[in-house]
């Protein structure tokens, strides 16, 4: 079989103004980035909006594992075969960044014959969105270290006499906004800024790769550029020597930083293999962020389709948990259905069981013991109140009696249904059966609820979630945490939704602890706030917020030829 950029530079595409018409969208309505990728202008959502909308299809997974599960290839795989069978379908998802892509993951346009295409364009730079996103992150950074160093170097009284500004007392010691960049880099984790004669204020600081950005999660959660001004207005950047915050608006930075992003807020148009339109914006990642693409996006995406598919980051209690306690909040639109994918090699490998079998070969141990993972997250789904369709995207190793077996469990379980998916090697016609039932389970009736309050003090917001979301029996708060929830508790901005950042690659925050682990005891390390974005960031245990390149890292693999051909990427 061909690689994936092979088979993206051999398909035809269609213009982009032609994809545009498949979603009833004005060609005036388009800003062309070349003839593949287009940017839609905001304002066809004021046509739009006494259009009935669409039905929200959500695609999570089970707990993630090296083999990689193929949630992005069911979603655009899933799309292009709703679109087979006569459905106006699109797709929104997330836009890739640098660092997975140069890193370990590789690209993130789906693969095979499920494909967003060209995929080398959407993998690198897009439409420079993630480039808006560090460049206003980074100005607020240097414009809060300029402020520090001329208030420290002329005093409050001076310092007034010569700009008229007020001084903002800022606490040296209470600088919460670092920088970023859309690279993994272990070195930048830790930093100090502001060394040298005349070069600042010095102080201990860090890097987060760009993803992380508050930032980047208010380009998510916005719904309109004024929106985007309002929540930039009230980014908290430090605390002043009084233990008040000091913001973005106070700075005098925040309409600045939105005009950096004045474009970026706009998604981006671009097809699949098959013609169908996909709606690409945002990027946070779900193991430090919230992990889904833009409200605006899915917006107009709902306007102009019967049936639009997004992807939620890893598995149904990473990005489905904050897709429904966070995005929902802000948009009002719970899904009608999500699907749920698995493989065989995934329940293998979350069965936690020793075997001297290749994870390809048939073990009717670990995969017995690893359904159960497959279980939880079908009954963390079904919570919800969210019908839920499993999806086995198969592999070709995988055999009929395994598939089957797997097919019979599954309809003992909550899920809705349960269909083999093979859109990697057939596109669309690879996903039917998928496609079949997951109209079926979006005609039921909805019943979606939030898993908490957010009026609840933080305290039990956390023990709720950890309890309901993972399995837990609770949480323990480091003297750091218990600190950060007394502030947040007298500064009056507790009663926001929590964005849990742990690792994906187990339930609980341990990543060596695998199936459905239970009773454990989550240790909160830091709380965030995020107030430009709505919510806190919980750490917990020893997450990463920057990642570091690996022994042998993806960019080895990627080079130009002489006619300017990306090759390697995957």
């Amino acid at each position: 079989m061909l690689t994936d950029i092979e088979i993206s530079k051999q398909a035809t595409l269609e213009p982009i103004t032609a994809i545009g018409q498949k979603l009833r969208l004005k060609e005036d309505e388009l800003v062309a980035f070349g003839p593949a990728k287009a940017k839609i202008k905001l304002s066809a959502l004021n046509r739009l909006a006494d259009s009935p909308k669409g039905k929200l299809i959500i695609v999570t997974a089970v707990t993630p594992t090296p083999f990689g599960e193929g949630k992005t290839v069911t979603t655009i795989g899933l799309t292009q075969s709703l679109q087979a069978i006569g459905k106006r379908v699109a797709a929104c998802i997330r836009q890739p960044s640098m660092g997975p892509v140069f890193g370990v993951k590789g690209g993130a346009a789906g693969g095979g014959y499920a494909q967003v295409v060209p995929m080398e364009e959407l993998n690198l730079h897009l439409t420079g969105d993630i480039h808006a996103v560090t460049a206003a992150h980074n100005l607020a950074a240097a414009a809060l270290d300029s402020r520090l160093h001329h208030e420290t170097r002329l005093g409050a009284k001076t310092f007034f006499d010569k700009t008229g500004l007020q001084a903002l007392n800022i606490d040296p010691q209470q600088i919460l906004w670092n920088r970023v960049m859309d690279h993994n880099d272990r070195a930048l984790r830790q930093v100090t800024v502001g060394l040298g004669n005349n070069n600042g204020h010095a102080h201990e600081s860090s890097f987060d790769i760009t993803a992380a950005s508050e930032l980047m999660a208010i380009l998510a959660l916005s719904r309109s550029l004024a929106d985007l001004r309002q929540r930039m207005g009230r980014i908290v950047l430090a605390l002043d020597t009084s233990g008040q915050p000091v913001t973005t608006e106070m700075l005098g930075v925040a309409g600045a930083m939105t005009a950096v992003m004045a474009e970026a807020v706009q998604p981006t148009l671009m097809q699949t293999l098959s013609g169908a339109p996909a709606l690409v914006h945002a990027g946070p990642f779900a193991n430090i962020a919230h992990g889904n693409s833009s409200i605006l996006a899915d917006e107009i995406a709902l306007r102009c389709a019967d049936y639009v598919v997004t992807e939620a980051g890893f598995g149904s209690d990473m990005g489905f948990e904050k897709f429904c306690n966070i995005k929902v909040r802000e948009s009002g639109d719970a899904p009608a259905a999500a699907v749920l994918v698995t493989t065989l090699k995934a329940l293998k490998a979350n069965s936690g069981l020793e075997s001297e079998l290749d994870i390809s070969a048939p073990d009717t141990a670990r995969l017995h013991t690893g359904y159960a993972n497959l279980e939880w997250h079908i009954n963390n789904v079904s919570q919800y109140g969210v019908p839920v369709v499993v999806a086995i995207n198969r592999f070709p190793t995988d055999t009929d009696e395994e598939l089957q077996w797997l097919k019979d469990k599954v309809k003992q379980s909550k899920a809705f249904g349960c269909e083999i998916s093979e859109a990697f090697a057939k596109g669309a016609d690879g996903g039917k059966a998928l496609a079949q039932t997951v109209v079926a389970a979006a005609e039921t009736e909805s019943a979606f609820k939030f898993l908490y309050d957010t009026e609840l003090p933080l305290e039990d917001k956390l023990n709720q979630l950890a309890q309901a979301g993972y399995g837990a029996a609770g949480v323990e708060l480091s003297d750091k945490a218990r600190a950060q929830l007394a502030s947040l508790q007298a500064l009056n901005l507790d009663k926001l939704p929590l964005c849990m950042a742990k690792t994906p690659m187990s339930i609980s925050h341990d990543p060596k602890l695998k199936g459905v682990p239970g009773g454990f005891t989550i240790p909160v390390t830091e709380l965030k706030l995020n107030a430009g974005a709505g919510f806190i960031t919980v750490l917990m245990g020893a997450v990463m917020t920057m990642p570091g390149l690996g022994l042998k890292p993806a960019y080895l693999n990627i080079d130009v030829d002489a006619d300017g051909n990306i090759t390697g990427l995957f």
